[in-house]
């Protein structure tokens, strides 16, 4: 075998091997987002936790009706820790900013509020926020 021929084999393998990885990483992200926000979304908790329950404990369908205002329950209860939790991180993290604002030059405040700004957007997207809810936390 002589040399041009083994490059060309090790080039081929190369891209083979890296055609694959980029394949792989494609829809192993994809996969892996997809459970990620799919089984993540509050407004789906209480179906989930019905499902999961009759499906597991064998419940009668008069079982089932007889829980599920407990579920519901539970659920809204879940969800209004989670707004409120998230609103006093948002608040926390406001006030951080407010605090090292006044170390920073014009320069990185307005590096800093560009940031904000970046992640109100990625949470509007993600999460449905409106702007109502996001307020700006640098001086």
């Amino acid at each position: 075998m002589n040399k041009a021929l083994q490059w060309k084999l090790i080039a081929g393998f190369l891209l083979v091997f890296v055609a694959g990885a980029v394949t792989g990483a494609f829809f192993g992200g994809s996969y892996a987002r997809h459970h990620f926000f799919e089984l993540h979304h509050p407004e789906r908790i209480g179906g989930r936790m019905k499902e999961r329950l009759r499906a597991e404990l064998n419940l009668t369908p008069e079982q089932l009706a007889k829980i599920s205002p407990i579920i519901d329950k539970t659920t809204t209860q879940l969800r209004d820790i989670r707004r409120d939790t998230r609103h006093r991180v948002r608040e926390i993290i406001g006030d951080a900013h407010r605090q090292m604002g006044t170390e920073l030059t014009d320069e990185q405040r307005q590096k800093l509020k560009q940031i904000e700004e970046r992640h109100r957007h990625w949470r509007h997207h993600h999460f449905h926020e409106g702007p109502a809810e996001a307020p700006s936390a640098t001086p």
